[in-house]
């Protein structure tokens, strides 16, 4: 992160945390299907009749495990673990591309796509009809998107490649665009994916700009990142997800040092 995002100061004048939950989960459990030894030849599925070494076995795996957690009205919070502990995961959930296995999850305003992973982006589709779409499935008319249309493309900085199918974009383009999209589309809640694992340091001070203009107006974030400076600058408490729980809820640099400890990275 250059020396210019980490110059960026709190606002003083960023609105106090409300009183009443925005983001309410409570008991919340998911798992996923492993299959081991998948195989799709008509021969080895014939064998495996026979055969138990060639036959497919599935595995639960719970990759979250009674889930609870309370975010107030513009509260910014951050998601730390280690790849695989279920932040990414829980963000789906919230967002309500995937659906709970056990578990409630209760919550108050618009929620933005994720920004930062192009969730939601039909690949064989250009740019410019990304927008369109993603903006359209949120509520925006057509005349209300064409409104933003020219501050989106100019956040994203991917230029004429706008015109050009997503599938031709690189990882940094379909975060660029992604975030762009989310971030102007006047939501009550935001959910940011690793928005700093990608891109140059002058895109990513200028996200973290962008989130603070989103602080200041009272949204809400949720952040899951391993950017420590971004989580120190924006947040105002982190949770530590670990063998698919929360075992850590505090002050950001309290829950890094926890983090530190379980990995034995001092």
């Amino acid at each position: 992160m250059s020396a210019g995002a980490m110059n960026l100061q709190r606002n003083s004048s960023e609105p106090a945390n409300g009183n009443h939950a925005v983001i309410q989960v409570e008991n919340l459990w998911k798992k996923f299907m492993v299959r081991h030894n998948s195989n799709y030849s008509l021969k080895i599925k014939f064998l495996g009749l026979f055969q138990p070494r060639y036959r497919e076995r599935r595995e639960e795996f719970w990759v979250l495990k009674g889930i609870d957690l309370q975010i107030r009205a513009g509260e910014a919070v951050a998601v730390v673990g280690p790849n695989g502990a279920g932040k990414s995961t829980l963000l789906y959930l919230l967002a309500r591309t995937l659906r709970p296995d056990r578990g409630q999850i209760t919550i108050t305003g618009r929620v933005a796509p994720i920004a930062g992973i192009g969730l939601g982006f039909h690949h064989e589709l250009t740019g410019k009809e990304n927008i369109f779409l993603n903006a359209s499935l949120f509520g925006w008319s057509r005349r209300d998107v064409r409104c933003i249309y020219d501050e989106i493309v100019n956040f994203a900085e991917i230029g004429n490649f706008i015109d050009m199918p997503v599938k031709n974009y690189s990882t940094g383009m379909v975060a660029r665009l992604g975030f762009a999209i989310s971030v102007h589309l006047d939501a009550d809640i935001l959910l940011l994916d690793e928005v700093f694992s990608v891109g140059d340091a002058q895109f990513q001070e200028k996200c973290i700009k962008k989130m603070m203009e989103f602080r200041k107006k009272g949204k809400t974030m949720l952040l899951v990142s391993h950017a420590r400076q971004a989580m120190d600058l924006l947040c105002d408490r982190a949770c530590l997800l670990w063998g698919g729980t929360f075992v850590s809820d505090g002050p950001v640099q309290k829950v890094l040092q926890d983090y530190a400890e379980r990995t034995g990275r001092l």
